[in-house]
């Protein structure tokens, strides 16, 4: 098994996919038929679409949790730290590896792990 489609909903589409291009994302904007334009990247084989809000919802879910591993990670970590990104856990060295936790404008953590 493997994931192939992750899909965040947001109020901001743009502001989202910028956020994510920063940890070296590079997002396509398109539409499928007759659904809503959005955002999408791939990374290996997984593809990630950050679509608008459903008309249903209000808000974007804050308890969705996202872990990328990431090749520039001094780099990323000091550009994040310059834009005042929130850290709710600064560069550490724990159990699953060197890491930082942070969290995009709507609350989402997402957890960056170091690539060796």
């Amino acid at each position: 098994m493997e994931i192939r489609l992750l899909v965040l909903r947001t109020g901001d589409t743009k502001k989202l996919s910028d956020f994510y291009s920063l940890f070296g994302l590079t997002f396509e904007y398109h539409q499928h038929g007759n659904s809503p334009f959005h955002y999408s990247a791939t990374i290996g084989k997984t593809v990630l679409e950050i679509y608008p809000l459903t008309k249903s919802q209000t808000k974007a879910d804050e308890n969705l949790r996202l872990g990328f591993g990431i090749d520039n990670f001094e780099a990323t970590i000091q550009k994040l730290t310059a834009l005042e990104v929130v850290f709710a856990l600064p560069p550490t060295q724990t159990e699953f590896g060197f890491m930082a936790v942070i969290e995009d404008f709507e609350e989402r953590k997402i957890e960056l792990y170091k690539n060796s």
